[in-house]
């Protein structure tokens, strides 16, 4: 599982044989969360806190052009 990124204690990462749409994985030491990249947003939240999802979605959206380079 390639890991795109890792800040503020919330890892970024995807599998290379996923299914669709294209999604990133986050985790933290509370959970996971699976966000979409084209239209970013939460599509499942197991535990991550609402503060942690905020952060995520606002790093995806800034670095998605990145994200979308590296799943390819």
């Amino acid at each position: 599982m390639p890991e795109l990124l890792r800040l503020f204690g919330l890892r970024f990462f995807f599998y290379s044989n996923d299914h669709d749409p294209p999604h990133i994985h986050v985790r933290s030491s509370d959970g996971e969360a699976r966000f979409t990249i084209e239209t970013v947003s939460c599509i499942e939240n197991n535990g991550l806190k609402n503060k942690d999802l905020y952060l995520a979605e606002a790093i995806i959206e800034e670095n998605k052009e990145i994200c979308f380079n590296k799943m390819e």
